[in-house]
């Protein structure tokens, strides 16, 4: 599939040795993300059921986002949320048991750049902007497993994961 101009796709998948279940419970908590995903600046609800997040990773620019859910299902333990911002589109999370005590969480996301001074660039920053992602991932995905290491050894529930990024 082409993308267009200003668009971006990323696709990624942690492999985390826990629960599926309490993976996806810490992936649903997206207010403490900044406490264990360094790129997730913060995250200020701003409604029942939507919030206002500032991330940056290595590049120097905040992206400052809003997201609505469009599906909580802890059942299938997919999480999914539209984003309006800086960048536009959807962001989808499913985590599946990857064995008997681990799990993979999957990370899909598709987003058209709306901030003028990134769309100037789009051109010749798309492979910056696909480095800086999969950097933000990455430690996404280290903080996510030092505070699932934390919260198994003080005998705490919740756990969650962010996906290694990859540009589909």
């Amino acid at each position: 599939m082409r993308v267009k101009r200003h668009e971006i796709r990323f696709a990624g998948r942690w492999r985390v040795p826990l629960p599926p279940d309490a993976v996806y419970a810490r992936l649903a908590d997206l207010e403490h993300y900044p406490g264990w995903w360094p790129a997730f600046r913060s995250v200020r609800r701003t409604g029942d059921r939507e919030c206002e997040v500032v991330i940056r990773s290595a590049l120097p620019y905040e992206l400052k986002v809003r997201m609505r859910p469009l599906v909580e299902d802890p059942a299938a333990r997919i999480l999914s949320a539209a984003l309006e911002g800086d960048i536009a589109g959807t962001v989808r999370w499913q985590v599946s048991n990857d064995g008997s005590r681990s799990c993979a969480a999957s990370f899909h996301e598709h987003v058209t750049v709306e901030a003028a001074e990134l769309r100037r660039w789009m051109p010749l920053a798309r492979p910056f902007f696909h480095l800086n992602h999969a950097l933000a991932m990455r430690t996404g995905h280290r903080g996510l497993l030092a505070r699932l290491g934390a919260d198994a050894e003080s005998g705490a529930q919740g756990t969650g994961i962010p996906p290694n990024a990859s540009d589909v």
